[in-house]
Formats: C-alpha cells, structure tokens, sequence
C-alpha cells in the first residue's frame, strides 16, 4: 500500500460494526475506479461519537459513513445538514468542508435509485402505498414516497404509538393503522414496503398473505439478509415486481463515495454478485 492511499481514508462508524459491508462495496470502487485512498471499520462506542466526529477533516480521513447506534449522534454533531439529513434528524455520511462538519443521509436516495432501477414506472401509479414499520428507514422512506408524488400513506407498526407519532410528523397525505388492520389494508395499494426488522434473519418472519395487493404492485423489502426475504419470495410468486434490500445498500452508499472522492462509481451486476457472495458466505448459503 502506497503512502497516499494509506493517508487518503473513509470509513463506516457504528457499534458494533464488523458486520458492515460498507468496506467491501467501497473498496469495489476504489479498486474499479483506481482511487488512492482506503476504507476501514470505526467500532465506536455510543459515547465516544462526538470525539470521532470531531477528527474528520484530520490525518487523511475525508468522511465517513455512520450506522447504529449513531445517525442522530451524527446529526447532532453536525455544524450543517443538507435539506433532506435535516427533514430526518438522522445523519448517515458525514464529510467537513471549509472547516466545518456537514452531514447528509443517503437512506431517501438510495431506495428511489433502488426502487426505479427495479421496478422503472412505478410512479405511474402512487395513489396509495402501505409501509410496514416505523423506525428511522420508515422515516427516511415516507419522505422519499412523498417526495415522489404518492397520495396517501398507510403506515403500520408493531407499536401504533410509534406509527401514529411518525405520520402525524409528515401530516394528512400519511396515516396510522393497527398492525391488525395491514390485510385490509393492501387492496388498492400500488406499493407495500417493509422497513422493519421481520423476516431478517434471526428475527420473527412477516406473516402476510400478499393476495391482497392489486396485480400491478411493488413489493419492496429493505432487509437484505436473507438476500430474498419471505415477503419477496411470495410477491415474486404472485408475479408481483419486487425491489429487493440488497440494491438499497448498495445505492444509499454510491453518493457518499462521491461526496469523498469526487467520482461517481456505478453499482454494477459485478458488485451485486459480490455482495451477495458475502452474505451467503456468512449466513449459510442464504438466499
């Protein structure tokens, strides 16, 4: 390794953090796009994060990515937020211009890049879209459907208090229902998404029959591991289009890189494949 590329650095800052692949998908691109520099894991813990942030800009470290537990200690350490870090309260890139630390979060762009380049069209019809959980990626996904022109929002969650407290943040176009109510919610839904933890490995699957939904639907998943989560295994079986959670990892992460580097790296069938490698290596020939 050159001395440029080991003074030239990003990295992804969570706790913990050996699970990321953030360094396997940067590290893809700075290899594709011959880049001088590295990416490496920050484990930093939850009350160390104001001194972390505080070295960027220092000894080569141009940015970094920020995970859980950090994306509102990461919003709060900032001096500047764009537009959208800011309508979210949550930061999950972060990079220090004329001095000062700004923040962005990719999580709106990375599913809308996703979810066109699986399913081009599907705001042709965006009357009507169920959202399943109510955490920070609901956050981030009701803004990025609103942003794109969807007439209302059904918003469903374990904990009703939770999805009523997000849908009354963004007002009339989005609205609570009691997770008892999500079959009947489906019927004349043009997109169902599922920003929860359900059907994640290792956690409780999404017992949904997708039979509800209209033929045209788009079934979208964020969970990635396993890489074909029940929920899109069972709206492909209906011949529903899905976007899958894979594709959102890997487009949330295109912006930060070139907020640090200065070039815009593709996300590549070539990329694809390799994650999806790794997730299968690592959780038993996941699908």
């Amino acid at each position: 390794m050159t001395n440029s590329q080991t003074r030239v650095r990003a990295g992804v800052a969570g706790w913990p953090v050996a699970h990321s692949r953030s360094p396997l998908i940067h590290g893809y691109w700075l290899e594709r796009l011959a880049v001088e520099a590295n990416y490496q894991l920050f484990p930093v813990s939850p009350g160390a994060f104001p001194a972390f942030a505080a070295t960027i800009g220092r000894d080569g470290l141009v940015g970094a990515n920020v995970t859980v537990p950090h994306k509102e200690a990461a919003f709060a350490a900032c001096d500047r937020r764009t537009p959208v870090a800011a309508a979210l309260g949550a930061v999950n890139v972060l990079w220090r211009e004329n001095g000062l630390l700004e923040g962005d979060n990719t999580d709106v762009a990375g599913f809308l890049a996703n979810l066109d380049e699986s399913a081009p069209g599907w705001t042709e019809r965006r009357q009507k879209a169920v959202v399943i959980g109510a955490g920070g990626a609901a956050r981030a996904i009701v803004y990025a459907l609103l942003a794109r022109g969807v007439e209302r929002i059904v918003l469903v969650n374990r904990t009703p208090g939770r999805a009523a407290a997000l849908a009354e943040r963004y007002g009339d176009r989005v609205v609570a229902a009691p997770w008892a109510a999500l079959a009947a919610a489906l019927p004349g839904a043009d997109l169902l998404v599922n920003t929860s933890s359900l059907g994640m490995a290792g956690q409780p699957a999404l017992a949904l029959d997708v039979g509800g939904l209209p033929e045209h639907a788009v079934v979208a998943d964020i969970v990635y591991v396993p890489l074909r989560t029940p929920l899109i295994e069972a709206a492909l079986a209906r011949g529903l289009r899905t976007s899958e959670g894979l594709g959102m990892l890997l487009h949330q992460a295109a912006p930060a890189f070139e907020r640090w580097f200065g070039r815009r790296p593709e996300v590549t069938p070539e990329l694809r494949a390799l994650v999806e490698a790794d997730v299968r290596a690592a959780h038993g020939g996941a699908r």
